[in-house]
């Protein structure tokens, strides 16, 4: 009777060294993905790239939470910055349009493990270029690259909000006196520092019943300092509105007094012979309003205007009795400024 002996079985050398080797090609296989994914996904000229597109994309949540971004009270101190810098325009809505057409011009590594990356990009209708510097950080699970700016690519925008301390800049509209306190309140013209993402286009202005400023676009580059100015002026309303009140003035306040010499009011007249009834005044010709800014208020400079009296004189000379019927010129000037509620405030000069 013949038996069967059953071997444990065993693999060949030949068998190892097929694994071995299959292993090797899988690692290799492997670590060449990793480079390859290090060199493009997870490389430094795709980190900038992708904070790029948020901008482009008014994604400004990504953009601020891209590392190295943000800026702390510290790195506005070494930027010269005051700490209550705004950081209002740091959201959405705000961008007018972000970088387009981006190009990688180069990708230079330093031995410290820093990149320099540079690339091209229209902004509106310019084109520009910049160099990015960025460091590396703690990989993604220990073996994906990750980067962060060295220098936070936020600009500062200095707005100079003239004769209106509102503006606009895309969809919000700002007040420059926000963090700003007593006597500075009352100025006529404020200015303020924002942060602002950058690389982008914005467009400043301010539209309102009584104040118009003409839109202005500003370039704000990677880590500029970049100024905007917003001149509101008064709108037709606004002049139309004065003019109102400066021939209710002079009507109502003015010509109403039965008197040679109207109190508080531009123009009178001196008379020698007798009056013998009530002066009758009334505005033949009244001060064309025009506003100009001046420093505290918008200013309508001296204007001539035309008053007439009609009143019945006795001749000190002979006695008779006549009707005075006369011109008098006079000049009218005025301060306006548009109060917080929207009203106006007329001051006379």
């Amino acid at each position: 009777m013949s038996s069967t002996v059953r071997r444990e079985g065993r693999l060949s050398p030949a068998a190892i060294a097929g694994w071995s080797g299959l292993t090797v090609l899988l690692i290799g296989a492997f670590l060449a993905a990793l480079g390859g994914l290090n060199q493009s996904l997870y490389g430094a000229p795709a980190f900038v790239e992708r904070y790029l597109e948020a901008v482009a994309n008014d994604d400004i949540l990504t953009a601020m939470t891209t590392p190295g971004v943000e800026l702390d009270e510290g790195h506005l101190a070494a930027a010269g910055l005051p700490e209550d810098t705004s950081r209002a325009m740091l959201r959405a809505g705000v961008v007018e349009s972000g970088p387009e057409d981006v190009r990688v011009i180069s990708d230079v590594a330093h031995p410290d493990g820093s990149h320099t990356v540079t690339v091209s990009y229209r902004l509106d209708t310019s084109i520009a270029q910049t160099a990015f510097e960025v460091n590396p950080i703690e990989p993604l699970y220990g073996v994906l690259h990750r980067w962060e700016f060295a220098t936070s690519p936020l600009a500062v925008v200095h707005v100079t909000a003239a004769h209106n301390p509102l503006f606009t800049v895309g969809a919000l509209t700002l007040d420059t006196r926000a963090t700003k306190s007593g006597d500075e309140l009352a100025a006529f013209t404020q200015t303020a520092p924002y942060l602002a993402v950058a690389p982008a286009a914005y467009e400043f202005g301010y539209t309102s019943t009584l104040l118009e400023a003409v839109p202005s676009q500003v370039l704000a580059e990677p880590g500029a300092v970049v100024e905007a100015t917003v001149d509101a002026l008064p709108t037709a309303a606004f002049v139309e509105r004065v003019q109102t009140n400066v021939d209710e003035y002079l009507e109502d306040q003015c010509a109403s007094q039965p008197v040679l010499q109207p109190a508080g009011c531009p123009f009178g007249v001196t008379i020698d012979d007798r009056v013998v009834g009530e002066p009758v005044w009334t505005i033949a010709e009244s001060p064309e309003v025009t506003l100009v800014p001046g420093d505290s208020a918008f200013e309508m400079p001296p204007t001539p205007g035309v008053a007439h009296i009609s009143v019945e004189i006795q001749s000190l000379f002979d006695g008779t009795y006549s009707t005075l019927e006369q011109d008098e010129g006079f000049m009218l000037a005025l301060d306006a400024t548009v109060r917080p509620d929207g009203s106006i405030s007329i001051q006379l000069r």
